[in-house]
C-alpha cells in the first residue's frame, strides 16, 4: 500500500472505532460483535506500529473506551462540580439527570485481548523474560458487565466510580447501594483505613430475560445481551429502579497505599473475608499448561453459568512483580485477557412471521430449523424491521448463521450465500398490516413500520387490553384468555369498559363460576387505588414505559396538566426526549382518548399523584432546588411544591443548584458540597413563606423548621 492509502486506512480505523466506542460505553447500543472491534482495532494497532510516523496521541490506541457523554467535563476529586447531561438508556429518553464526576485515585485503564491461544504463550513468554525469575499466575473469569471502582473509607463504602474515560468517572454511589451483594459495611477485620477495590457490575442471565421480557411486553428496545442491561441500569436516574433490575457484582482487584499483601491471590483472599464479592472460580497456575487447561475447562463450562462471562483474564500473581513490569499507555503489562469466540450454529429460515405489537409496530420474525446453541434449542429469531432484512438481504430457504455467545437472544448474523439456491425466495414485506388490512406507516426516523389502525386493528386493540390489566399496570386478575373472551363477546374495546363489567355479563361466558367472577371484578374496583403513575403506564402510550410514566406523572402530578402541556413543557421533563413529547401530543390530540378518560375518572380511576398541588405559580421558574432530609409533610410533596412553582428539583449538589431545602437529617455530604460552592441552605419555613398560600391534597401537619446552624457540614457519605 502507498503511504496516502495507509493513512486513509488509519483514519478510517479510528473514526470507526471512536463511534464504537460510543455506542458501546456511552449508548449501551454496540453495532459490531466484540470479536469485529477487536479485529478492527489489532489492524490499527499493527499499522500504527509498522508506520510510526502516523502515531497520533488521540488516536484510540493511545486511550481507554470512555462510558461519559460526550461533552462532559472532568473535575478533581472534592470539587464538587457537576458533569453535563448523559443520555439514558435509549434514544427515546431525553438528556436525563446529571452524574457528578470524580478523578480516578489511580488510572482505570482496560486489558489487551487476543482470540489466539499462541498470543497467550507470547504473553507470558515476554512476563518470563521481563521478571527473569519464578513467579505464578491468577487466572479468571472475565466477566461480561461493566466496569466500577469502589472506595471503601474506615470500612463504610464512600464512593462508586464507572470507568469513565479512565482518568475521571460518573459518581453512581446512589445507585450502587440498591446492589445487594455490594456491602456498605465490611465485616471482620484488619481493611486498610482506605482502598479501592475494582470490579464488574453484571446482570445474571435470569434477570436479563425477565427485563428484556418486560421490555419487549412494553415495546421498549430489548438489551442485546447482559452487559449492555447493565451499564443502561447503572445509569438510571432513579435507585428505586435499578435495585429492581437485579444487578449483582464481582470484584478482583484491591489497590491502595501501603497494602500488606506480597500476591493478588492473598488481596483477593483478604476482600472475602471483609465480606465483598470475590468469584471463588480463580486458580493459580504455574506454566502455560495450567493456563491452558483453565482456559479450554471454562471455554466449556462457561455455558452452564448463570451469568455471562466472555474469556478469561490472566494475570502475573506477585504484586511485586505486577509493579515492575508496569503499563503501557491504556494497559497493564502483567495482565492480559483471552476471549472466547461466540458460539454460533448455521440453519435454514423456513418462513418469516410479520407480528403486530401493542403499538402497531410490525415485527419480522425469521422461523428456523431447531439448532442446538449455548445449550438451548433456537427455532426463531427476530429480524427486528425491514432494514435489517435489507442489510442481510436474507431469503426464505437461505442458511444463515446465528449466535448467543455473550448474547441471549439469538440473533441472526449472517448468510452463507454458497449454499444459496434458486428455490430461496426473497420476502415481501408487507405493505399493510397483517391483521386488519391498514396500509403501513413509517414515521421519519423510524425503523419500524406501524400500522396506524390503533383503535380498531383487533391485534392492537386486545394487547392494549392486555397490557392494562398486567401486575406492573392496574394488576387486574385476566390474562390473553379472558381478553379473548370480552372482546368477541363485544364486552370490551377499550379499557374503561372493564369498569362496566357486572357479574351476570360474565356468568354467560364460557369457564366463569360465581366466585371466578366476583374476584375478577373485585380486582377490577381494586385497581381503582392503584397509584398515577401506574395508571398512566397502563393506558399504553406509544414509548412510554414504566420508568418514563413515573417521571411524567411525578413531574406533572394530574393526567389533566399532561393533556395541556406544550411540547416545550414535555421535554422538561428528565426522562423525556423528542420523540416521546411528539407521541404524547399525538395521543392527547384524539378526542376519543379524552372520552376514555372521562369514564375512567367516574369510574374511580386515579388520575392524579397523592399530595399533588394545583400550579401555583412560576415564582421558582428557572431555578433548581434541592430538597434534602426530613419534613413535616412528605418528601415527594416538598418536591411537588417546587414544579408547582415553576421549579425543577435537582437530584445532586452543582453549580446548577439555586438552593437548597434541608430537614432533618439533611445529607451531610450534600450539606458539605453546597457550603464549599456558596450554595443557600434553607429550612422548611423559609421555603414555604416563599411561595404563594396552597393546600395540599391531604391534611398539613404543623410545620417544623430545621436549624441550618446545626446541620453537620463534616463526615463522609453514609453517615446517616
Amino acid at each position: 500500500m502507498e503511504k496516502s492509502e495507509i493513512l486513509n486506512r488509519i483514519e478510517e480505523l479510528r473514526e470507526k472505532i471512536r463511534e464504537n466506542n460510543r455506542l458501546y460505553y456511552v449508548e449501551n447500543s454496540p453495532v459490531v460483535s466484540d470479536y469485529e472491534y477487536d479485529m478492527m482495532m489489532a489492524e490499527l494497532i499493527r499499522l500504527e506500529t509498522e508506520n510510526p510516523e502516523f502515531l497520533s496521541p488521540d488516536s484510540p490506541t493511545q486511550s481507554v473506551g470512555s462510558d461519559l457523554a460526550g461533552n462532559s467535563t472532568s473535575t478533581s476529586a472534592d470539587s464538587g462540580q457537576s458533569a453535563s447531561d448523559i443520555e439514558l438508556e435509549t434514544r427515546l429518553r431525553g438528556s436525563g439527570k446529571e452524574f457528578e464526576q470524580y478523578e480516578h485515585k489511580y488510572p482505570m485503564l482496560s486489558l489487551g485481548n487476543t482470540y489466539n491461544i499462541g498470543e497467550i504463550e507470547d504473553f507470558a513468554d515476554r512476563v518470563s523474560r521481563g521478571i527473569g525469575d519464578a513467579f505464578t499466575y491468577s487466572c479468571e473469569l472475565k466477566f461480561d458487565g461493566t466496569a466500577i471502582c469502589l472506595t471503601y473509607r474506615n470500612g463504610k463504602l464512600y464512593r462508586a466510580l464507572t470507568r469513565g474515560d479512565g482518568s475521571v468517572g460518573d459518581d453512581v454511589t446512589r445507585n450502587v447501594l440498591r446492589i445487594g451483594n455490594i456491602p456498605q459495611r465490611l465485616t471482620g477485620w484488619g481493611w486498610p483505613e482506605e482502598f479501592e477495590i475494582r470490579g464488574e457490575i453484571y446482570m445474571p442471565y435470569k434477570d436479563f430475560d425477565r427485563l428484556n421480557a418486560e421490555r419487549e411486553r412494553d415495546e421498549e428496545p430489548s438489551f442485546a445481551n447482559p452487559r449492555n442491561a447493565a451499564a443502561g441500569s447503572l445509569k438510571l436516574t432513579d435507585p428505586d429502579e435499578v435495585a429492581k433490575r437485579g444487578l449483582e457484582c464481582t470484584l478482583y482487584h484491591l489497590l491502595g497505599e501501603d497494602l500488606p499483601f506480597q500476591t493478588h491471590d492473598q488481596a483477593l483472599k483478604a476482600a472475602m473475608k471483609w465480606g465483598l464479592p470475590v468469584s471463588d472460580k480463580r486458580r493459580i497456575c504455574r506454566n502455560i499448561t495450567e493456563i491452558e487447561e483453565y482456559i479450554n475447562y471454562w471455554d466449556t463450562e462457561r455455558k452452564f453459568l448463570p451469568f455471562a462471562t466472555d474469556g478469561i483474564v490472566i494475570k502475573v500473581n506477585e504484586l511485586p512483580y505486577q509493579q515492575a513490569l508496569g503499563y503501557t499507555a491504556k494497559a497493564p503489562r502483567w495482565a492480559v485477557a483471552y476471549k472466547f469466540k461466540a458460539e454460533q450454529a448455521l440453519t435454514k429460515v423456513l418462513s418469516i412471521d410479520y407480528q403486530v405489537g401493542r403499538t402497531g409496530a410490525i415485527t419480522p420474525v425469521a422461523n428456523l430449523e431447531p439448532a442446538q446453541l449455548s445449550g438451548t434449542v433456537v427455532k426463531r429469531a427476530s429480524l427486528h424491521n425491514s432494514d435489517q432484512m435489507e442489510l442481510l438481504d436474507i431469503r426464505i430457504g437461505d442458511y444463515v448463521y446465528v449466535e448467543k455467545g455473550g448474547e441471549i437472544i439469538p440473533k441472526i448474523t449472517g448468510v452463507e450465500l454458497s449454499r444459496r439456491d434458486g428455490l430461496c425466495r426473497k420476502p415481501d414485506f408487507p405493505k399493510v398490516c397483517p391483521d386488519c388490512g391498514a396500509a403501513l406507516v413509517r414515521d421519519e426516523g423510524e425503523a419500524k413500520w406501524f400500522c396506524p389502525n390503533s383503535d380498531t386493528c383487533p391485534t392492537q386493540i386486545k394487547a392494549k387490553l392486555v397490557h392494562f390489566l398486567s401486575r406492573k399496570a392496574m394488576n387486574i386478575l385476566a390474562g390473553d384468555a379472558t381478553v379473548d373472551q370480552l372482546f368477541s363477546h363485544g364486552y370490551v374495546r377499550d379499557v374503561a369498559d372493564f369498569y362496566s363489567l357486572e357479574a351476570n355479563m360474565l356468568l354467560h361466558l364460557d369457564g366463569w363460576k360465581e366466585k371466578s367472577a366476583q374476584r375478577f371484578l373485585e380486582s377490577i374496583a381494586d385497581s381503582c387505588n392503584v397509584p398515577f403513575e401506574r395508571v398512566l403506564f397502563a393506558l399504553g402510550i406509544r414509548h412510554i414505559g414504566e420508568t418514563t410514566a413515573k417521571s411524567i406523572a411525578r413531574h406533572f402530578g394530574d393526567m389533566d396538566s399532561i393533556l395541556s402541556a406544550t411540547r416545550e413543557q414535555l421535554l422538561a421533563v428528565g426522562d423525556v426526549g423528542e420523540v416521546i413529547a411528539d407521541s404524547i401530543l399525538a395521543w392527547a390530540a384524539d378526542p376519543k382518548h379524552h372520552e376514555m378518560l372521562r369514564r375512567l375518572r367516574e369510574a374511580g380511576v386515579n388520575l392524579r399523584t397523592e399530595g399533588y398541588v394545583e400550579k401555583a405559580s412560576d415564582i421558582l421558574a428557572g431555578q433548581t432546588v434541592l430538597v434534602t432530609g426530613n419534613f413535616s409533610i412528605p418528601r415527594e410533596a416538598m418536591k411537588n411544591l417546587v414544579e408547582a412553582n415553576g421549579g425543577r428539583n435537582g437530584s445532586s449538589v452543582s453549580r446548577k443548584t439555586t438552593f437548597i431545602v434541608a430537614g432533618e437529617k439533611p445529607g451531610p455530604e450534600k450539606i458539605r458540597k453546597a457550603t464549599a460552592l456558596g450554595i443557600r441552605i434553607i429550612g422548611e419555613k423559609d421555603f414555604l413563606a416563599m411561595l404563594p398560600e396552597q393546600k395540599l391534597n391531604s391534611e398539613e401537619p404543623m410545620l417544623k423548621d430545621t436549624n441550618i446552624s446545626e446541620i453537620p457540614v463534616q463526615g463522609t457519605l453514609f453517615d446517616w
